[in-house]
């Protein structure tokens, strides 16, 4: 499998714009790497059918999210509060960071 370069960290706001959640707003939970996939906030639930066990005395319909993969959602910028593309920056100091192509603002997570 090709492991593609994610832009999209831990923390940051995104936008789907693929899917049957297109147009909701989210914040990323966690990054899997390995499968190219992201676990955001409200954004893919999906019912699971449990039965009662040890954890979960009563059972029943558990909902919970669903990892999206990640080329259906876009970074949000702050300042344009929209989705845009992302340029990475080595500033003077040698910190590496993400920049906005709109505004060419910092996108800080």
């Amino acid at each position: 499998m090709i492991k593609d370069s994610i832009q999209i960290k831990k923390d940051d706001k995104v936008k789907v714009i693929a899917g049957k959640d297109k147009g909701k707003v989210g914040k990323v939970l966690k990054v899997i790497h390995k499968k190219n996939r992201l676990l955001i906030e409200n954004i893919n639930v999906v019912k699971r059918h449990t039965k009662p066990n040890a954890q979960n005395r009563q059972g029943g319909i558990l909902e919970s999210e669903a990892p999206i993969h990640w080329s259906n959602v876009m970074l949000m910028c702050n300042k344009c509060i929209e989705p845009v593309r992302v340029k990475n920056k080595v500033l003077d100091d040698g910190k590496k960071v993400r920049i906005c192509r709109k505004c060419n603002e910092i996108i800080d997570a």
